[in-house]
């Protein structure tokens, strides 16, 4: 009754394979993009962008692109911080060596270096994985924080080390700087994560997806039967690391507007997304989403409630986030290791058979 693809019928191999081939997924898929789009702009406020709005659509690029690695690709890293902060640092020199560019191009073009770093520092996996590649990954999160906090370059040589967004426009609106309008920034980060998660998805089921899939369960097996090995990591670290790279750009350019490496992009923003992706679902574009929704909401939520409502002490709200944050993860690894994504496989199948679901 409410979730049934019986008559939706397929006349081509193309209409089987889409990436909803239910109408009725097509059509909620659909609703929800307009709504985005053309409804949220217009209703949100200051408070909403900066606390729910911008962190999630951010949060979920980062989350999709270490979910290629990890989910799909089987490949553990602990250095989503520092390549986060190349995203943001490159975005940076654009901004400034280039002014007269746009800065869509500029955050594209600092995933583009952010994808070569992440190729540079993904060579260990050829020869290291599971614990001894995290611990790589690791090393990678602490030279590259470093590495910007030591030259001054990097900077452009600031007496703080701090780096500031210089005002840009899109088409006349500023969407950074003192200047931004909350929808401006809103629309900018929806429409980055809108084209990232189609092509993430669309990757994801194609040729690459599936040799990524292959390395992730048995890498000897997959290299018998004609997968690179070589090509295979390094591709999902130049494109897991390309979509962090633009999270990180557009942390900094869209939603801080100034930003230092080590308070901005430390180790704790490596576990905070690797969290989102084990908590959402690894291995699934929707549990990316999930998992950034349920770790940006959850500490607003709190707040409300515990500081807002009931007029406890922030620190103790703080300890009790940290709390529920620890006891889910040790709840997702062990009852359901697919996360929230799983669970959400789940209620559809149940749908599909009510009211009589097994």
């Amino acid at each position: 009754m409410f979730y049934r693809e019986a008559g939706d019928f397929k006349t081509s191999y193309a209409e089987d394979s889409q990436t909803f081939p239910i109408k009725f997924d097509r059509y909620r898929y659909y609703a929800v993009l307009v709504i985005a789009f053309a409804v949220v702009p217009f209703v949100i406020n200051d408070y909403w962008v900066n606390a729910v709005f911008l962190p999630f659509l951010i949060y979920a690029i980062a989350a999709i692109g270490l979910n290629i690695l990890t989910g799909y690709c089987g490949q553990v890293s602990l250095g989503t911080g520092g390549f986060m902060a190349v995203g943001a640092y490159a975005c940076y020199k654009l901004m400034t060596s280039f002014p007269e560019v746009s800065i869509l191009i500029h955050v594209i073009l600092a995933g583009g270096i952010t994808a070569g770093v992440g190729v540079l520092f993904g060579l260990p996996s050829l020869r290291i994985k599971g614990f001894y590649l995290a611990v790589a990954t690791l090393a990678a999160q602490f030279f590259l924080v470093w590495l910007f906090n030591r030259v001054p370059w990097f900077y452009n040589y600031s007496a703080s080390g701090q780096i500031s967004a210089p005002e840009r426009t899109v088409l006349g609106v500023p969407v950074t700087g003192a200047e931004t309008a909350p929808w401006a920034a809103y629309l900018v980060c929806l429409l980055f994560v809108t084209a990232s998660a189609l092509v993430a998805r669309n990757l994801t089921r194609g040729m690459a997806g599936r040799k990524w899939m292959a390395i992730r369960d048995m890498d000897i097996a997959a290299e018998i039967i004609g997968v690179d090995p070589l090509k295979a990591k390094l591709s999902a670290f130049a494109v897991s690391s390309f979509f962090i790279g633009i999270a990180g750009a557009l942390f900094f350019s869209v939603y801080l507007g100034a930003v230092e490496v080590g308070e901005a992009f430390g180790i704790n923003k490596s576990f905070l997304v690797l969290f989102m992706v084990i908590i959402g679902g690894l291995g699934s574009i929707f549990g990316s989403f999930a998992g950034a929704a349920f770790l940006v909401l959850l500490p607003v939520f709190l707040k409300n409630l515990l500081v807002g409502g009931l007029g406890w002490p922030t620190d103790l709200a703080a300890h009790l986030e940290f709390i529920i944050v620890g006891a889910l993860i040790i709840v997702f690894l062990v009852a359901e290791p697919h996360g929230l994504a799983q669970l959400w496989r789940v209620a559809k199948e149940k749908l599909r058979l009510w009211p009589f679901p097994h």
